[in-house]
């Protein structure tokens, strides 16, 4: 039973990785005839050893660059003959020949050392002081020494936190590393994965012990466990849970009590300990964020940001890498490719490419495995790695016409900024027609769901593009939108809402959403899209094209929060991520105002507290909020 339920969390965060890339069957024995596997711990500069595992071609008669990922989630399987089915980016590299190299970075599996979650970058660092671009580092420098047929190129490769690692690669990067390409990576853990804009994401609250169980010696099988929920239906219990303190329980972690003296204080989750004891955007957040340091990524390092659209977990982070590079790297190569993808979805191998029920074609991932990824990586570690590598510096898929387009920059040049007003009557308009008050009662005990769908997840996804009528269709959702297209309407670039709101309250979230349309005679086409689910229609789908929360606290600053002064008329911006979408003709343009998004992220009480993950059950009121009319959503267009 003990094997079963680890194999069952090995599944959860290979599913929260994005690591199950599908690329080959497990029968397929394409690595272990064609190559040889060696495991070794390599001692860093402090003295602690990181545990690497380095498959090396059989083929010895010529020399082969190195390409290297480093992982919190293991690099498994460990042990004399045991290899991985499919090693590498993607088939491709694999079956044309390279030295592939994965390590447990410090502090999980069989790593030696003490893991910290996001661990700081240390600018100047003292003699053996370590942090991840160290690590790096002397790995890389132990590899290109003591690996046998290797020709002195290394590229390094990840998605998510791996990707995160790639990034950390590329600073304060060793000669040999030639190329790197950060895959989904987290950029700023107050703005990634666990929080947007100082809301937190309930959502992910089961995946907090993956990085938060302590650990200090190498271990080969699952130190964590995950919380059990005991219900399918993660609405209710979240809801039935009430106020964030009361999920304390699950990680071992008790508050303290000043007012009774045999309190005491146990912690066996320090991430979750973190979370909760700082709510702000602190010196522990900002200390962890890696894109404050682009500017530490040298011009010998190529870069290649890849990304998905529909990306729940990891958007901001790959467009912020990207733009960090491009303001302080002006002699860097540095390119952007962004696809119709979810979490990962570039590095699977299904043909069709689909993000919940939403249909974008076929072998677009395949393609991009091929003929760009391949690409890349070949001319930077086998070719001349001039700046000619045939790439675009910006290859997007837009996904309202369903096609790929190449730019000079990203954004493109031909943009420019539109406004749009949410006028009465539900209209989206050109221009600001009146200031009046569009009230709408928030009930703390009926909060608006993120998804019409009933189940747990360990972490979401689907919802990015989910149908989202049943939202529009509920009195505390705020609906605007345009009349009919009657041409092709092409967004390109960031979106930012500027919301004039207010409430009775003293505290409240707000939420934007941007959404496409479809025309009513819309037809399924179950040939492309065999998973569209039966009570789904295409004919006016509300397919969400890009949304964010903003916690109104965090209004004027992240750092230093504050209360709306009750009924008074507030301004909150909200700066949506980039987006690249072309609203077809005979479609609209829709956006959805809301101040709950349950339990994609937490209740926020209404009233304002200094520490929502502190607040108490009486603390959570029902309000009235109000939007004024002459809020406006300034949108990045394209001139075609």
């Amino acid at each position: 039973m003990k094997k079963q339920y680890l194999l069952s969390l090995l599944s959860l965060f290979i599913l929260f990785t994005s690591c199950d890339t599908e690329k080959v069957e497990a029968e397929d024995t394409y690595v272990q005839d064609h190559y040889t596997k060696q495991e070794v711990d390599i001692v860093m500069r402090d003295g602690v050893k990181l545990h690497t595992t380095i498959y090396s071609p059989k083929d010895t008669s010529k020399e082969y660059p190195i390409l290297m990922q480093r992982t919190p989630y293991s690099s498994r399987p460990y042990g004399d003959g045991k290899m991985k089915t499919s090693i590498g980016p993607n088939k491709h590299l694999m079956q044309e020949g390279n030295i592939v190299v994965y390590q447990d970075v410090r502090g999980r599996w069989m790593s030696e050392g003490v893991y910290d979650n996001m661990r700081a970058y240390i600018p100047n660092k003292k003699a053996n002081q370590s942090d991840e671009a160290s690590d790096t580092y002397d790995t890389i420098d132990w590899l290109v020494k003591n690996v046998e047929n290797n020709n002195g190129n290394v590229g390094t490769w990840g998605i998510s936190y791996p990707g995160h690692y790639a990034t950390v690669s590329a600073i304060d990067a060793h000669p040999a590393l030639k190329a790197a390409s950060p895959q989904a990576c987290i950029g700023d853990f107050f703005f990634d994965d666990f929080h947007h804009n100082g809301a937190f994401l309930l959502s992910y609250f089961r995946a907090i012990s993956l990085f938060g169980t302590y650990k200090d010696t190498p271990s080969d099988t699952a130190w964590y466990s995950f919380p059990k929920m005991g219900t399918q239906d993660q609405y209710q219990f979240f809801l039935d849970k009430g106020p964030l303190k009361n999920l304390n329980s699950y990680f071992q972690y008790e508050q303290l009590d000043n007012t009774t003296p045999k309190s005491k204080e146990r912690i066996d989750d320090y991430f979750w300990k973190e979370i909760v004891e700082h709510p702000n955007y602190d010196e522990v957040w900002k200390s962890k964020g890696i894109i404050q340091h682009m500017n530490k990524v040298p011009s010998t390092v190529a870069t290649m940001i890849v990304g998905g659209w529909f990306d729940a977990e990891d958007l901001y982070g790959p467009l912020e890498t990207y733009k960090g590079i491009e303001k302080h790297g002006k002699e860097n190569y540095n390119t952007l490719v962004f696809g119709p993808w979810d979490h990962g979805g570039w590095a699977r191998s299904r043909p069709q490419n689909i993000v919940g029920n939403y249909y974008f074609g076929d072998s677009i991932s395949l393609n991009f495995q091929e003929k760009v990824e391949t690409k890349f990586f070949n001319h930077f570690l086998k070719g001349s790695g001039d700046k000619n590598s045939g790439l675009p510096e910006a290859l997007v898929f837009d996904t309202g016409k369903k096609e790929w387009k190449e730019y000079d920059t990203w954004p493109p040049n031909n943009t420019q900024k539109e406004t749009m007003y949410l006028s009465e009557d539900q209209e989206l308009s050109n221009s600001m027609k009146s200031s009046k008050g569009i009230q709408f009662v928030s009930d703390i005990k009926r909060p608006v769901p993120y998804s019409e769908d009933i189940k747990t997840v360990f972490t979401p996804r689907k919802y990015m593009t989910d149908d989202q009528r049943f939202a529009a269709r509920r009195p505390d959702v705020l609906v605007f939108e345009t009349d009919v297209l009657t041409e092709d309407f092409t967004l390109a670039g960031d979106v930012l809402a500027k919301l004039k709101v207010a409430t009775t309250g003293t505290a409240a979230d707000w939420i934007v959403k941007v959404i496409d349309v479809h025309p009513a005679d819309a037809k399924n086409d179950k040939e492309k899209n065999k998973n569209f689910q039966k009570h789904l229609k295409l004919s006016n789908y509300h397919l969400m094209v890009r949304s964010e929360v903003m916690r109104g606290r965090f209004r004027n600053s992240f750092s230093y929060p504050e209360p709306f002064t009750p009924n008074k008329k507030t301004e909150v911006d909200i700066t949506l991520q980039d987006v690249f979408h072309t609203f077809k003709k005979g479609h609209k343009l829709q956006v959805q105002v809301q101040s709950t998004w349950f339990p994609l992220i937490d209740l926020n009480p209404q009233t304002y507290v200094d520490n929502i993950f502190k607040a108490n059950k009486e603390d959570f009121k029902t309000q009235t909020h109000t939007v004024f009319t002459d809020s406006s959503i300034e949108f990045s267009v394209l001139n075609n």
